[in-house]
């Protein structure tokens, strides 16, 4: 266990110094690869995305996926650092990515390779290092599952405390146009597409869902930008409006966004129906294992590749999401060392 932590820490330090900014993870993506195959594993590759299944893969047990990224933001305008410095100092390894999302990365990987030769498992694993997870894009985590075979649950990757995040609100952003009718403002001319605006804006911030999550509550449906209007003496034909919508485990995006047009009288068009909440059962196996180990259980505000997953999955791994995106990133060493023998701990017991 020794060495796969101090492995696990080596390859963190070498992927922080490593640019890794989404659609630029090439040379990340090679050095998790050569890591791979430097421990005999046979790894496959597409695009900027690495995955690779246990020796002795079994296609009759069912398979869990071990997933994080490692693409990262732009450094923080507020750095004093060089982000791209892997340094430990007073047991924390500071560096761009080294909380979200590398902890978590390296530590899985670390615990795949744990199982990874080992034979008579109960059930195989797939660990996935993808791409493009900070701007929710195509050519990730998305572009990969299909290529997995069937998954029986996911534990994806991301700085929990090690803690259990049950669920993840999801995410559908809605470009809005209110109708209208140009006309002179000094005379009864036109229809005011502002004040067809407002009316559909009041719908927004006052309608409540009749279901609601018992993780998060209620739906949240919040306006943060609106345009209209030429000049001071024309009544507006359009107003342009963007509604930022969280959605929870009780509805679909489409349920939602049914509801939505029926309610509206707007054109309203999603910039992405694509990141879909997600919860698992707090009985399923691995949230009841974890529970065991004394972690606890909650739902998480921010959005991550799980929202791409159409299986039960955990979002679950070392760091602190508040570190994230954060000047001067870091994670302490210790949360490594412990975050791999508890995801161990945690697959060692449960029972598919």
């Amino acid at each position: 266990m020794e060495k796969i932590i101090e492995g696990s820490i080596g390859l963190l330090m070498d992927l922080i110094r490593t640019q890794s900014f989404s659609k630029e993870e090439d040379k990340t993506a090679q050095i998790i690869d050569t890591y791979l195959q430097n421990h005999g594993v046979k790894t496959h590759r597409e695009l900027n995305n690495v995955w690779a299944f246990n020796k002795y893969f079994d296609s009759s047990k069912p398979t869990i996926l071990l997933n994080s990224h490692h693409d990262t933001v732009h450094p923080n305008r507020d750095y004093t650092r060089d982000p791209f410095n892997a340094e430990i100092i007073d047991g924390k390894l500071f560096g761009l990515g080294s909380n979200d999302a590398g902890g978590c990365l390296v530590s899985l990987i670390g615990t795949f390779l744990h199982y990874y030769d080992k034979q008579d498992l109960k059930y195989n694993f797939v660990i996935a290092a993808t791409a493009e997870e900070e701007i929710s894009g195509l050519h990730g985590l998305e572009f990969v599952v299909p290529k997995l075979g069937e998954l029986e649950f996911a534990i994806v990757g991301e700085p929990t405390q090690m803690h259990l995040a049950i669920a993840e609100k999801g995410l559908m952003v809605l470009e809005c146009k209110a109708p209208g009718k140009s006309g002179h403002a000094a005379r009864e001319e036109g229809e005011n597409a502002i004040y067809n605006a407002m009316k559909d804006i009041a719908w927004f911030q006052n309608y409540r869902f009749e279901k609601e999550s018992e993780i998060f509550g209620p739906i949240k449906m919040s306006v943060t930008m609106i345009n209209a209007g030429t000049q001071h003496n024309v009544v507006p034909s359009s107003c342009d409006f963007v509604v930022d919508v969280r959605i929870t485990d009780a509805y679909t995006n489409d349920e939602v966004l049914d509801i939505i047009h029926e309610n509206t009288i707007s054109e309203i068009h999603p910039r992405s129906t694509r990141l879909k909440p997600s919860c698992i059962d707090k009985k399923h196996p691995i949230v009841q294992a974890g529970i065991a180990l004394g972690r606890e259980t909650y739902g998480s505000p921010t959005t991550s590749d799980q929202a791409l997953l159409s299986i039960p999955s955990l979002k679950l791994g070392p760091g602190d999401s508040a570190r994230s995106h954060t000047a001067d990133e870091f994670i302490y060493v210790k949360e490594i060392e412990e975050g791999i023998p508890l995801y161990i701990k945690m697959l060692d017991q449960i029972v598919l």
